[in-house]
């Protein structure tokens, strides 16, 4: 039988996809054959079944591991926001996280950084898929998540909650693997955090991540070779000028591109990078689609900021934590020489250094 789960964008709860799922995990899940499908079943919060198929967007995943992990997870999950307070900056913490553990399970933390002037709850689609694979996600209300302070601070709170008795997290968090993931001043934030949080945190995914050229002050923005560990997977969209994947001067004059973030990242870390085709600078905040998108500062028009929506960014970036953190071998196989990440049809760029 089909689980069924409810998701909650926009921090409300409604009814989502109950899906059969391809892998066992600490949730618990059904199991599939066939990797290459990873919605087969569907019904309603209710238990009113309906069709489904998969999203006919351009940049949904054509690949096994990214149609898999562009699915619904196997874990129910809770959103909360202002779950508790504060970071170092005085802002609350918003949460997500699996609702329905077995006995003894731990699941590792993922720390969010918004966009200039954005909240978490224009990322909830994305934070709240991310959880439903089986991690805790939490995400500062800061707007200015540039210098990865408050990215650290909410990593470190979480990490705290597991030995307050009274918290929903009580004994559920796995504190030795924690992650950061933002998206635009939030991208140069988690970039930040995993530099200088002395190893707290492992990898980090930064989405749009902006030319060097745009950070005010420089100093918050210094060089990918100054990375001494963890891992990093940087991810754009092809429309979006904001964080290009190519530029015309070379990566010495400074980092103007996804390409010279790539290439300046030393080569002893994990780190791909890959662009998606079709997306523009604000595509990660879809519900999942572009909808009304605004980019914090109001509405500027779903079609100045946003091609399709969200899902191109939810199906190898989740994979990503899932083989970082969860340390699953399939899905590092995925960003390994010859694997599905090298061979999507609607991401470019692909690069990655994994062994």
């Amino acid at each position: 039988m089909p689980r069924q789960f409810c998701w909650r964008p926009r921090l409300v709860l409604h009814c989502g996809l109950a899906v059969l799922l391809l892998q066992l995990c600490a949730c618990g899940s059904s199991s599939s054959p066939d990797d290459a499908v990873a919605v087969i079943a569907a019904a309603t919060c209710d238990g009113t079944p309906h069709a489904s198929v998969m999203p006919s967007v351009p940049d949904y995943p054509t690949q096994p591991v990214g149609r898999k992990y562009s699915a619904y997870g196997p874990c129910t999950v809770t959103a909360k926001p202002a779950f508790a307070c504060c970071d170092s900056s005085g802002n609350s913490f918003d949460i997500w996280y699996p609702a329905n553990p077995a006995a003894g399970a731990r699941f590792p933390v993922v720390s969010w950084g918004d966009g200039t002037a954005a909240a978490p709850g224009q990322y909830a689609y994305l934070l709240d898929h991310l959880a439903s694979w089986g991690f805790i996600v939490i995400a500062s209300e800061s707007q200015a998540t540039h210098t990865g302070r408050e990215i650290i601070d909410a990593a470190k709170y979480v990490v705290g909650e597991d030995s307050d008795p009274a918290s929903p997290l009580h004994q559920r968090v796995q504190a030795g693997e924690v992650g950061a993931m933002g998206h635009s001043q939030g991208a140069g934030g988690v970039t930040l955090a995993l530099m200088q949080s002395g190893g707290f945190i492992k990898t980090a995914v930064p989405i749009e991540k902006p030319a060097q050229d745009l950070c005010n002050p420089a100093s918050d923005c210094p060089g990918l070779a100054e990375l001494s560990g963890g891992s990093i997977f940087f991810v754009n969209g092809s429309k979006d000028g904001i964080s290009p994947s190519q530029q015309a001067g070379s990566c010495e004059a400074g980092e103007q591109s996804n390409f010279c973030f790539y290439q300046d990242t030393p080569g002893a870390l994990d780190k791909a990078w890959g662009t998606i085709i079709g997306p523009d600078h604000n595509d990660v905040q879809g519900q999942p689609d572009c909808g009304s998108i605004q980019d914090g500062l109001g509405s500027v028009g779903a079609e100045l900021t946003c091609t399709y929506g969200v899902y191109g960014y939810l199906g190898y970036p989740t994979a990503w934590l899932v083989a970082q953190l969860q340390h699953d071998a399939a899905a590092r196989a995925a960003f390994l020489p010859g694997g599905d990440f090298s061979r999507e049809s609607n991401w470019s760029n692909q690069a990655s250094d994994l062994r």
